[in-house]
């Protein structure tokens, strides 16, 4: 869960740098920071994932150095790999100098000097902030280290899964269980390596198990942005994918599932929130099967009663009945 280390909001002007560059140096690494302006606005908030480090940094323009002697006087050898969620930011590291913009991904290292820049506009900045090990990436430190002050793309490919799911994190963090965030931060790192391995061009660097994992997020996300096809089939999502239906299944498989269990689950878990969501009691439940991928609704019954050991009209019935009972409770 996410818990607000800083918000500067709450100090006395006079007091936020000094908070900030304390707070960032506990939590993040040491730096000399400077607020562009007066106001000196500012919050941290941080989730554990095991070894790994999630962080939301929202604040006003700043710069921001990270120098040989900062470094010899503490550097826990980490990679950080931003996200921009908000406003603009410049990172400069070992002579590269790159220019992120909201949806794109920078990597630090947390060994080498560097200098960033946000700039705010009216919003404000914001980045989440994945932080790890050097040691937990598995690639050498001469692939990554070309890659450092460089931009990448948090919009298609392994970058898309990267940032889809450190802001699934962020959405989530309340709902997620301490015993998850190992296997949680370990897929963060996993989904980093895969983005940073093809941004090298050095696929073939990553452990067999990296690639499988990857690949299992790939095909999962293809398969949950298609829901809607009825046709979509292990057949269309091997395809997608350039590899066979059997290298398809067989990943699945090792994830403790298979493909059409997957797409079966995820197309029913939509069809049961629109089915117990009030503002969607008009709705005809055939036109949110079809809208799900189910063409015939025998199907969707057959299979939504084989789920949740009810037909899809019962469960709407509890659903709204127990939607209302709770509106009429007393406060």
């Amino acid at each position: 869960m996410l818990t607000t280390v800083l918000d500067t909001a709450h100090l006395p002007p006079a007091e936020r740098l000094a908070a900030w560059v304390e707070t960032t140096g506990l939590a993040l690494v040491r730096t000399h920071t400077r607020f562009a302006g007066t106001d000196g606005r500012g919050s941290i908030q941080t989730m554990t994932l095991g070894p790994v480090q999630l962080a939301v940094v929202s604040y006003a323009a700043l710069s921001s150095q990270r120098t040989p002697r900062l470094i010899r006087q503490s550097d826990p050898e980490q990679y950080q790999i931003a996200l921009v969620t908000r406003g603009r930011q410049r990172i400069e590291q070992a002579g590269r100098h790159a220019t992120a913009g909201p949806g794109d991904l920078v990597v630090y290292d947390s060994s080498r000097p560097f200098r960033a820049f946000a700039e705010s506009g009216l919003c404000g900045a914001q980045s989440i902030l994945l932080q790890f090990p050097r040691s937990l990436l598995p690639l050498p430190e001469t692939t990554v280290a070309p890659l450092c002050g460089t931009l990448l793309s948090g919009r298609v490919g392994a970058g898309r899964l990267l940032s889809q799911f450190l802001t699934g994190l962020v959405d989530t963090h309340a709902d997620l269980a301490p015993a998850v965030g190992v296997r949680l931060g370990n897929t963060a790192v996993e989904l980093a390596a895969a983005q940073l391995a093809h941004q090298a061009g050095r696929e073939a660097l990553l452990p067999p198990e990296s690639r499988r994992r990857t690949l299992f997020e790939q095909a999962g996300a293809f398969i949950t942005a298609r829901l809607h096809d009825p046709d979509l089939n292990p057949r269309v999502v091997a395809s997608a994918h350039f590899i066979s239906t059997r290298y398809l299944h067989r990943i699945f498989q090792q994830q403790g599932t298979t493909v059409l269990d997957f797409l079966r689950q995820q197309r029913l878990a939509r069809c049961r929130c629109e089915l117990a969501d009030p503002g969607m009691s008009g709705v005809p439940i055939a036109a949110i099967a079809l809208r799900w991928g189910y063409p015939r609704p025998s199907d969707f019954t057959r299979a939504f009663r084989a789920a949740f050991g009810m037909t899809p009209s019962e469960y709407r019935a509890i659903s709204l009945h127990t939607n209302r009972a709770l509106q009429l409770q007393p406060e």
